[in-house]
């Protein structure tokens, strides 16, 4: 019997119905349709003609679902072989021209692919859950990947992760803007003060 591939949908926008593949959920957690929708509710207009960035982009869908909602290009990070081959084909499937999958360790490409922007951008931290192995202190080493980030260079910022992890009010020139709570997953949305 062939295992049926997981798959997601982009939600809304010029792209909507279209089909995304997960990678498997040994190598990537799937974000939930419901914490996509709050998210881009929230951004509504603001993302159009703008750049995203997916810093672990696992099947890349809220970069593809920015693009569907009027982003004008998107970046994607992802260092599983098997989920960056997944992230790729969806990357080819629905919209190369202005997709850009760069497959390595999000916290050595960050940096490069950030000197190399040339605008503002969105940025979207979706790391694995600390309670993973060996992922022990990857929340402490997103903070400091964001206090990297010129304050010029961000519109926002937002970050998925565990709803038992309470965040910091302040991360560099970043404050905590507001959060929102989904069963175990949260969202956490970071304004630079400058902005």
């Amino acid at each position: 019997m062939a295992i049926k591939p997981l798959l997601t949908t982009i939600s809304a926008g010029k792209y909507k119905g279209k089909k995304i593949m997960l990678p498997s959920l040994d190598s990537t957690r799937s974000t939930k349709a419901i914490l996509k929708g709050s998210l881009f509710d929230s951004l509504q207009y603001d993302i159009v003609d703008e750049v995203f960035v997916e810093v672990f982009g696992g099947s890349g869908s809220m970069g593809l679902e920015a693009l569907s909602r009027g982003a004008k290009q998107a970046y994607f990070i992802e260092k599983d072989r098997a989920a960056f081959s997944v992230l790729k084909n969806n990357c080819k499937e629905i919209d190369e021209k202005h997709t850009t999958p760069l497959q390595g360790d999000s916290f050595l490409l960050f940096p490069t692919l950030l000197s190399t922007l040339t605008c503002k951008a969105y940025f979207y931290f979706d790391p694995p859950f600390s309670i993973r192995n060996g992922m022990e202190d990857i929340y402490q080493k997103v903070l400091s990947l964001i206090a990297l980030i010129p304050p010029q260079m961000a519109h926002l910022i937002v970050i998925e992760h565990m709803s038992s992890l309470i965040l910091p009010e302040v991360i560099g020139v970043y404050a905590l803007h507001k959060t929102k709570k989904f069963g175990n997953s949260t969202l956490s949305y970071y304004r630079s003060n400058e902005n």
